[in-house]
């Protein structure tokens, strides 16, 4: 079969075959299609409305089929070039990741959002909550160091008592709710302190 009898037309139903055998396709059924006695036209459809619908869906069909094929042969073919380029999947993540975050940051909304968030940053509400928010840490970092430091005192206190029955039943509870203990200018600043946070 010479090629310049060969038709490439995609919408042909001849494509690749030579004339001399376009004939012989009449005998070749087409997939789907059914025999007019099994399959009666649908309502408002002569038979050869029918058949000729038939005959473009089986085109339409190859076609699909054929751009499929193309399609794989176009992939593997980048996927080819992409590795001897050494462009690994990992690398094109982080160049669209990079391109996208820049995108971002010109963007309209961002650049709107950041202003809003500058301006926050410097209205007098902020400050005043920020530094109060900083006292606050402050005092309480203050108030658990000076309870820490009575604990320890208090354990320092019952390490040097001498070990006897008595002792047993001495414990670190009953020395905390001890009336001497809530009394003490070291509990009442905690608790004042801890009022404050409220």
């Amino acid at each position: 079969m010479d090629p310049a009898s060969q038709d490439i037309n995609l919408n042909s139903p001849n494509k690749g075959l030579g004339a001399d055998r376009s004939d012989s396709l009449s005998d070749v059924p087409v997939e789907g299609a059914v025999g007019n006695s099994a399959n009666p036209p649908p309502p408002g459809l002569t038979e050869e409305e029918a058949e000729e619908l038939r005959t473009e869906l089986t085109k339409v069909e190859e076609e699909i089929n054929t751009l499929r094929q193309v399609l794989c042969a176009k992939e593997r073919h980048a996927a080819e070039l992409k590795r001897k380029l050494g462009l690994s999947p990992l690398n094109e993540l982080r160049q669209n990741l990079t391109k996208s975050w820049q995108d971002v940051q010109t963007s309209n909304a961002y650049r709107s959002a950041s202003a809003t968030l500058d301006d926050i940053t410097h209205s007098e509400a902020y400050k005043k909550t920020q530094e109060t928010l900083s006292q606050a840490g402050q005092k309480t970092t203050a108030a658990l160091s000076t309870m820490s430091t009575a604990i320890s005192r208090k354990l320092g206190d019952m390490r040097a008592l001498p070990f006897s029955n008595s002792f047993s039943n001495y414990s670190i509870r009953h020395s905390i709710s001890m009336p001497a203990m809530r009394n003490s200018p070291t509990f009442k600043s905690f608790e004042d302190r801890m009022g404050n946070l409220k």
